[in-house]
């Protein structure tokens, strides 16, 4: 997540767009369709909430991180092409209108490739926040609320465990092998 971020050249205006729409779906664990359909009213700035259009036609009010805000803020105010759209995402050349999702996920293969790691999907992004909750200890119904997953089982798949650490972390067992 890190050389992701890092990756991003912030001097310019699509280093900023990509920087924001990367950490909004590390921070808040968005889906890809869900940063696309982003709006500017959607942006709560006084209350410090983001109004999220998810799977279903669901709404869902998340909190808005400060990290998030500010690499937000900072797209909108020097990176974003001047448009009357109200999408907060756009294109990076004209015509300048919304991003595609499919947009999110290449920018997310691009941010790999410049970082020199192996390209993942954009999902993944869902899927390192889950198990970042689970290495601080977050409860699992309280990732689910995050992910915004009705079951329980849907979370589990994305929280799951590194089995390889877990096997250096582990003691061995009595008369056993580890």
């Amino acid at each position: 997540a890190r050389a992701l971020l890092a990756s991003c050249d912030r001097r310019r205006a699509i280093g900023r767009r990509d920087y924001a729409l990367l950490v909004t779906m590390l921070r808040l664990g968005l889906r890809r369709g869900e940063v696309a359909r982003l709006r500017l009213e959607d942006l709560d700035w006084h209350s410090g909430e983001l109004l999220v259009h998810g799977k279903g036609a669901r709404l869902d009010r998340l909190p808005l991180p400060g990290e998030v805000g500010e690499a937000i803020a900072a797209y909108l105010k020097r990176g974003r092409p001047r448009s009357e759209r109200r999408e907060v995402f756009l294109c990076a050349r004209a015509p300048y209108g919304p991003i595609a999702s499919g947009t999110v996920a290449s920018s997310v293969r691009r941010a790999c490739r410049r970082a020199g790691i192996d390209e993942v999907g954009s999902h993944r992004l869902r899927h390192t926040l889950a198990c970042e909750m689970v290495k601080a200890q977050v409860p699992l119904p309280e990732i689910a609320r995050v992910l915004r997953h009705q079951s329980l089982q849907s979370t589990a798949l994305y929280a799951r465990v590194d089995l390889h650490t877990l096997r250096e972390l582990a003691a061995p067992w009595p008369g056993g092998e580890r």
